[in-house]
């Protein structure tokens, strides 16, 4: 029997595995018992991950206008068409919408082509949809994207607030480990703060079901009554923060008192006075958020209420203390290292602050570099739709399923002159306007590395062999980089190559500027990379020579020192606001989407699962009782949903469990799956 060491490709969480082969080809995954994120846990994705590495449907061959192409034939289209729009249109009429999905490796060479060599900056991803508020809040109060975090700090803790956070079923080790945590110290508190009581509440001591997107109204709530009530930090904030006077008077004129927060939210005075107390009185908290606060028109102001609080007293940088963002995706965060938001340039630098493009650009002799913004996801969709976006390449990623107003997404894609998909399946809903098909490889394939939600760095290594004539997404974008002329820059040999560079870019320049710091290892041998354990960045050098060792950060900012220009923390002011869609009598219901605890994004992988099927095996819409007995719904029946969008038609589940008022429906069935519950096409696609 064989046995590989790699990382699940599910969500942010990161956990190790154990890949056995058994001479009769059998495969069996273990939990990797010395993987920091998992310990040896798995959740049911995870255990399941053997059953779908067989999948039928694979694309095996280069395909262009729905013909069979040789590889050579089909890079040269791409490059082609790259090169004609922008000779005849400019740089600004191509880009790249890339994903979560990819490896470190292969999202560090998408970024340095378009970057780099083409010069614009519309290159963005799935992970501005579940991250990039995150990111925003983090920078304005950190001065660079940094989760302080470990996953330590989950079992150090004395209270856990999780805030839009369904961590059963979305981060289900996570929660293992939470759980763990509570059974071994009854004396830790959970808060769950979602509209719906979901599985997660299962543990918590106390559940906030507030309005849907009342979330910065209860936490200026708590930042004022800290500071009215003596729970500051005062040497803490006084030494190492500024503007947190401007922070509590921004909080305390839009909550005056409990029962104005109270009111504003939705829930009843008393469990605000509890939670207020519960924060007020306990040293150690973890704040853990997610989807649920990020995926709003407010995301990054909900981010910046929940971390005010923590550095007015002083809890972020200790053990078991912190804001705590779990990332959704598998390499979310890699893809931020590397640059992969379209504001953005590699190794934590910013694309419109000069001093940061000259060093990228030197460092990679790049013959132009971006020096604005490009097109976000949204806005990206929305310049094709006008025909400003001639030729787009989208590798790993579902868009026509997984954006917002996926009925426009879909008119964008057919309206566009050149739709390249790079994607390891043969058929799904984008995949159907593709003009140019390029088969990829898939996990347990492919080499390279993924960053979690703490900030641990984990390989993903090969155990299979590459299907067909699939190719790894850095091999391919190499491929076209040379046929455009940029063959010099784009020789890489295998994934290790382009880690090195990826961590001496981040070490290039530095001197303590950013957090984000790999320099220990730029000298890597192939042995090195192939072997490389599970590590948090910063990977600092002890010295300019890089023999000398190296340290890790397992939790930031315990030295007091951030990464702003005063080197102090920023209270941002929060005005909180309501949604902009809000109920009104021709639509009065709320909808709230998310995924189920079996299937992953648009079930490209688990949807081939007996296993995994088994759990849900259709979309729902999740309804509170009261809500169906008004409309006359009973259990089980089919039900139109509709807003000024579109309408969907699913089977109801009635449950207490939801709340007045809203209703719920997952994420993940397109229309490849499902004809008529793609929830997508009702979701606003109004931006932060």
């Amino acid at each position: 029997m064989k046995t590989t060491r790699s990382t699940c490709p599910y969500c942010g969480v990161g956990c190790g595995v154990l890949v056995q082969q058994h001479n009769d080809g059998e495969v069996t995954i273990k939990g990797d018992p010395q993987h920091p994120a998992n310990l040896g846990r798995l959740c049911s994705k995870g255990t399941a991950l053997a059953e779908t590495i067989d999948h039928p449907e694979r694309l095996l061959y280069p395909e262009v206008n729905g013909e069979r192409v040789d590889w050579d034939t089909a890079s040269t289209a791409v490059a082609d068409k790259f090169q004609q729009v922008i000779a005849d249109h400019g740089p600004e009429a191509v880009a790249f919408y890339v994903s979560g999905q990819l490896l470190t490796e292969d999202y560090y060479v998408a970024n340095k082509l378009m970057k780099g060599y083409i010069g614009v900056a519309n290159i963005d991803t799935n992970s501005r949809l579940c991250m990039a508020s995150a990111v925003a809040a983090h920078k304005r109060a950190f001065g660079e994207d940094l989760v302080p975090c470990s996953y330590e700090d989950l079992e150090a803790a004395e209270l856990i607030v999780l805030l839009g956070s369904n961590a059963a079923w979305c981060h289900p080790v996570l929660y293992q480990r939470i759980a763990a945590a509570k059974e071994a110290n009854p004396a830790l508190k959970i808060v769950l703060i979602d509209p719906r009581r979901t599985q997660t509440a299962e543990i918590a001591d106390l559940h906030l079901a507030l309005t849907p997107g009342s979330d910065a109204f209860l936490f200026n709530g708590l930042l004022a009554h800290l500071a009215d009530h003596g729970f500051s930090a005062n040497d803490f904030f006084e030494q190492h923060t500024q503007g947190a006077e401007e922070a509590v008077q921004a909080a305390r004129e839009q909550s005056g008192s409990t029962a104005i927060v109270a009111k504003q939210c939705g829930l009843d005075e008393t469990s605000v006075e509890r939670f207020f107390a519960l924060f007020a009185s306990t040293e150690k908290v973890v704040s853990v958020f997610s989807q649920g606060v990020n995926q709003s028109s407010s995301g990054a102001d909900k981010g910046n209420a929940l971390i005010n609080c923590h550095l007015l007293t002083g809890r972020i940088g200790k053990e078991g203390a912190g804001p705590f963002s779990f990332t959704g995706q598998p390499n979310a965060m890699g893809g931020r290292e590397v640059g992969g938001l379209a504001n953005q340039l590699a190794a934590h630098r910013d694309v419109e602050n000069p001093a940061h493009q000259k060093q990228v650009q030197q460092f990679w002799q790049s013959p132009t570099i971006a020096k604005q913004q490009g097109l976000k996801a949204v806005d990206l969709f929305e310049a094709m739709h006008d025909g400003k976006i001639k030729v787009v390449w989208i590798m790993a990623t579902n868009p026509a399923v997984s954006l917002p107003d996926s009925g426009f997404v879909r008119e964008a894609l057919t309206r566009c002159e050149c739709v390249v998909v790079s994607d390891c399946v043969a058929k799904n809903d984008t995949l159907d306007y593709a003009d140019i098909r390029l088969p990829a490889l898939t996990w347990g394939e492919r080499d390279g590395t993924v960053t979690n939600s703490d900030r641990t760095i984990s390989r993903q290594r090969p155990f299979l062999e590459a299907p067909g004539e699939a190719k790894q997404d850095w091999q391919i974008l190499c491929d076209v980089a040379k046929k455009m002329g940029y063959a010099s820059a784009f020789h890489y040999q295998n994934a290790g190559e382009i880690f090195r560079e990826h961590a001496a870019l981040s070490w290039y320049g530095n001197e303590g500027k950013h957090c984000f710091d790999l320099g220990a290892l730029t000298s890597l041998s192939p042995a090195d990379y192939d072997n490389l354990s599970p590590i948090q960045w910063p990977v600092k050098r002890k010295s300019s020579d890089v023999s000398m060792g190296w340290e890790s950060s397992k939790r930031l900012f315990s030295d007091g020192k951030f990464f702003t220009k005063s080197g102090r923390a920023n209270f941002i002011p929060i005005h909180s606001r309501l949604p902009v869609s809000t109920p009104s009598k021709t639509y009065p219901l709320v909808l709230n989407t998310g995924r189920v605890r079996d299937h992953w994004h648009t079930l490209t992988r688990t949807g081939f699962s007996q296993q995994l099927s088994g759990h849900k095996q259709e979309a729902y819409a999740e309804i509170h009782p009261t809500d169906a007995q008004k409309r006359g719904i009973e259990e089980g029946a089919m039900v139109s949903i509709a807003n000024q969008l579109g309408s969907i038609c699913v089977r109801a589940k009635l449950s207490t469990d939801q709340r007045a008022g809203s209703v719920f429906v997952p994420i993940h069935w397109g229309r490849d799956f499902s004809n008529t519950s793609l929830v997508s096409q009702l979701v606003d696609a109004v931006t932060d």
